[in-house]
């Protein structure tokens, strides 16, 4: 038990792949609607032959790496700035917590005139999905510290520059580790359905193009792609927190 334990998540995925095949081996929906697995691994391998699946991979990460590098670093900055700020949480805070409910997807038709649907467009949208989360988790992360800190810092007479590198951030840490994994997440989801209205490349385009083709073997190779990207990376910031979180209750 102790061996099979560990590949326990293993079961659901291939429970679903499993009533996916019976389901198309019963002839219950149209082949062209309901594609054979071993269709979407044949065609999975011939995208990842001929090289278009690598470029669509490329250009979605590559967006997703710039958007998300520029969003995080605005919310670590604002985040700390409304918690440790008086005056910037009197003129910024109302505005932030209205702005910070507007969904990103509602502003892709504003964000398309403004910015085209060039690589600005999306890499914008990134940033912005990435930023409220990333802001939110820090300014909270931060405001939870104990007054005793900031004390000390007084005493010391900490610039404010160390007060937030040796102190604020370090100590918030595993919130802002949790909000930037939050971050992620919903700058992938985002990224991808931009890329389904406007975009050359990227998973999104790919899928966008199969269903215009009628190849939903090549949407469906994308669809699992971009669970199990969304998952890879998902996982990862996952461990890196629970990792914090252990750390911080030493």
């Amino acid at each position: 038990m102790r061996l099979l334990s560990p590949l326990t998540w293993l079961i659901s995925p291939l429970a679903l792949l499993g009533l996916w095949s019976m389901l198309a081996k019963a002839g219950l929906f149209p082949v062209n609607l309901l594609v054979p697995p071993q269709e979407v691994w044949r065609s999975f391998n011939e995208l990842l032959a001929s090289g278009e699946l690598q470029e669509h991979l490329a250009g979605s990460l590559s967006r997703l790496a710039l958007g998300f590098v520029f969003g995080t670093l605005g919310g670590l900055a604002f985040g700390t700035a409304l918690a440790l700020s008086k005056t910037v949480e009197a003129y910024c805070a109302p505005l932030f917590h209205c702005l910070r409910q507007i969904p990103s997807i509602a502003l892709i038709p504003m964000f398309v005139l403004l910015f085209g649907v060039d690589e600005t467009f999306k890499v914008v949208i990134v940033a912005k999905t990435a930023f409220f989360p990333v802001a939110l988790a820090t300014c909270e992360g931060v405001r939870a510290i104990p007054r005793s800190h900031f004390e000390v810092a007084a005493v010391y007479r900490l610039s404010w520059p160390a007060l937030v590198g040796r102190i604020a951030l370090p100590a918030a840490l595993p919130a802002i580790v949790t909000g930037i994994r939050v971050a992620l997440t919903r700058a992938w989801v985002v990224l991808v359905a931009c890329e389904l209205l406007a975009a050359d490349s990227g998973l999104g385009q790919m899928i966008e193009m199969g269903r215009q083709m009628l190849r939903i073997d090549v949407v469906m190779v994308g669809v699992v792609l971009t669970g199990v990207i969304g998952f890879t990376l998902d996982y990862g910031l996952r461990r890196v927190e629970r990792r914090f979180t252990t750390w911080q209750s030493r």
